[in-house]
């Protein structure tokens, strides 16, 4: 008997459903403040894309080769807007196509993913998701406090 919540598409469609939410976040913001903008201590949301951007393909990398990697995040990578979204763009695609070469029975598998966490392949996933709506959710109150109405959460 299969007590499964969610099938293994069905939590890559709800992955990039975040995906295409934070997308929209992105392209909101005006060019200055998507670098420079911040509150408190938070980081530029540019920093933040970079982290997500960090963490999907490479983890997915990892995970499908079964090679350890070091986190690595670099944060002056991409210098636009515009370059932001077509890494964004390619990112989304890379993770269709590696996502794929995942085997449903390793979702079970522990990992330790970066050298630095171990967890099973499935919350290895959910930290993905879980760090980027976190993310969106600072980029939200940026987008508020320079009085720009953020896109509905649960639009994915």
């Amino acid at each position: 008997m299969n007590t499964n919540i969610l099938s293994k598409e069905e939590l890559l469609i709800h992955w990039q459903g975040h995906r295409a939410s934070t997308r929209r976040t992105i392209e909101l913001f005006p060019e200055k403040d998507l670098f420079e903008f911040t509150i408190g201590n938070m980081r530029p949301f540019s920093v933040m894309i970079h982290e997500i951007l960090a963490i999907g393909v490479p983890g997915l990398k990892e995970i499908i080769s079964r090679e350890p990697s070091v986190f690595t995040e670099h944060t002056n990578l991409y210098k636009t807007k515009e370059e932001l979204l077509q890494q964004w763009d390619k990112d989304t695609i890379a993770i269709n196509s590696l996502y794929a070469l995942i085997p449903e029975t390793d979702f079970r598998l522990e990992f330790n993913l970066f050298g630095q966490y171990n967890n099973s392949l499935t919350n290895s996933i959910f930290y993905f998701i879980d760090n980027e709506i976190h993310h969106r959710a600072q980029a939200f109150v940026y987008l508020r406090a320079l009085n720009i109405t953020p896109p509905f959460f649960w639009e994915r």
